[in-house]
């Protein structure tokens, strides 16, 4: 989503940091270009002025001309006002009221409202363990209603029979009495959206409030609609009363702007944000980290969330295991290439390192994309179990056979095999250090080493285990690999500062077997 608008601004920021000294006229020229990328990724010309007036206020002073760096302080300006325009700390869906609660979802049609609406009642269930009522009130649009009972059905929540004939309003009241009478915790009304804001749809929207008296009022807003966005959220604070924001398709190509405006505009804070069509692709929304990613410092908090997510505790204890006493076949490289896959992909990895985003460019070039893991697996999955087992059964027949069998050639064969060959090297010599955990700290050390973070705390100059972190460390660890923007201190430019050809050091599940098959440098 914030691609073009991080690589604008990196760039930008990048020719700050590199001088010795700012004078009052660098510190205009870069903002003259800060203002430009940000109106060229949709953000609100209001906000835009705002925002870089601010940063000028702060950023030419005595204070900030006799930094020993003043380019890096002017990047953390820049960071801390992206982070207060965000909004400054993430705030979540509110159910600190009296059961049902009552959240009822607004927006324009076609903006994900009833995808939404499952998203979170699934994400309420599972993680908060809140027993859900959804109901539809869409009785315009042709099988709305239908649409929220499979949803329902895919999901396990419960909804609302539909009775035929009832307006919005009555379905609203029955929602809520039906809440009641079922012990059911939270209650999701589903609005009727339109394709534009009309009167019509304003004083529905107001009656349902009447009669269902909601406790969150959330607008679902499609984050590729730019500036208009801004007009919509507006639109309905003022006749609605909307409580907070759910941008949708986050994971699109759009420019950002409208994420970055309308918490501005409006005052009120972005909730969550969809980052895919599946059902459990619905985050919270954290203005720091989002800043973080925007300048290239990357979000390890948001990467160690999502792999603690998506990673089986069994598997990664029986892996872990198996690799202290030295072994790793390809049954254990396939897994941990779904893995990859599950977090993101290679895109989705690399964008939350810190100083890492800027690298997909190299990774492009040599030929390192989401594509590669599909072929790497469909490779894996041509071989026999005891191929997989013992890869040094594959001479060349066998190779010829794998290859017809998996859509490749002889080339990207014996390219797996080398690098599970290295990983498993790799992981002989980290499981044989004989300690609990050896392997991990050996990684995380290595990581260090490279990044010129010797000095950090986790013994013998490693990094401390970032699953055993809470999210206030991790923020502060961010804060250290990231600086104040750009890569952190000793790390070298080219793809070879990944240890091991790139492993993903720490994280639960992913003993060193992160991202493999990284070149290294000549």
């Amino acid at each position: 989503m914030f691609e073009t608008l991080q690589e604008r601004l990196g760039a930008i920021l990048n020719n700050l940091t590199g001088r010795g000294a700012l004078s009052e006229a660098d510190v205009s020229a870069a903002l003259r270009e800060v203002r430009r990328a940000l109106i060229e990724a949709d953000v609100a010309l209001d906000v835009v002025r705002s925002f870089t007036d601010r940063v000028r206020e702060k950023a030419v002073g005595a204070q900030v001309l006799k930094s020993v760096k003043p380019g890096q302080m002017v990047v953390k300006i820049v960071h801390d006002e992206l982070v207060e325009m965000l909004g400054s700390e993430g705030e979540s869906v509110d159910l600190n009221a009296p059961a049902p609660v009552v959240v009822m979802m607004v927006g324009l049609q076609g903006s994900g409202k009833t995808t939404t609406s499952g998203k979170i009642a699934k994400r309420m269930s599972e993680r908060q363990g809140k027993k859900v009522l959804m109901a539809s009130l869409d009785t315009r649009r042709p099988a709305a209603q239908e649409q929220l009972r499979q949803l329902g059905e895919q999901t396990g929540i419960a909804t609302l029979p539909i009775v035929a004939g009832q307006t919005p309003v009555d379905i609203a009241r029955r929602a809520v009495q039906a809440a009641k009478l079922g012990g059911h915790d939270v209650v999701i009304l589903d609005t009727a959206g339109r394709t534009h804001i009309d009167e019509p749809l304003m004083a529905e929207m107001s009656d349902i409030r009447r009669a269902s008296n909601p406790h969150e009022i959330l607008l679902v807003a499609d984050s590729l609609t730019g500036q208009d966005a801004v007009n919509l959220a507006k639109n309905f604070d003022e006749r609605v009363g909307i409580t907070g924001l759910v941008l949708t398709r986050m994971d699109g190509d759009g420019r950002g702007g409208a994420a970055l405006s309308m918490r501005a505009v409006t005052g009120k804070p972005i909730k969550l944000i969809g980052t895919g069509e599946k059902m459990d692709a619905l985050e919270e929304f954290h203005p720091r980290r989002i800043a973080d990613r925007i300048l290239g410092m990357g979000d390890i908090v948001s990467l160690v969330e999502k792999a603690a997510e998506t990673i089986d505790a069994k598997k990664a204890a029986a892996m872990a295991k198996k690799m202290q006493e030295g072994k790793f076949d390809l049954n254990d490289l396939a897994d941990q290439l779904r893995q990859m896959q599950k977090m993101g992909g290679m895109g989705g990895i690399m964008g939350m390192m810190p100083g890492m985003g800027k690298m997909k460019d190299q990774l492009a070039a040599a030929g390192l994309d989401d594509k590669m893991f599909g072929r790497q697996i469909a490779i894996i999955q041509s071989m026999t179990p005891k191929e997989r087992a013992n890869p040094d059964l594959l001479k060349h027949s066998r190779k010829q056979r794998i290859a017809a069998g998996s859509g490749t050639d002889a080339a990207q064969i014996n390219k797996l095999l080398k690098m599970h060959r290295q990983m498993a090297d790799m992981m002989k010599a980290m499981g044989g250090k004989g300690k609990k955990g050896g392997m991990m700290r050996g990684l995380m050390g290595g990581m260090a080493q490279k990044m010129g973070l010797g000095g950090m705390p986790g013994g013998m100059g490693g990094m401390p285990d970032l699953s055993k972190m809470d999210p206030k460390q991790l923020e502060a660890l961010q804060r250290q690999l990231g600086g104040a923007g750009g890569l952190p201190p000793g790390l070298p430019k080219g793809l070879s500062g990944l240890p091991g050809g790139g492993g993903l050091p720490g994280l639960p599940g992913l003993p060193g077997a992160g991202l493999p098959g990284l070149p290294k440098k000549k």
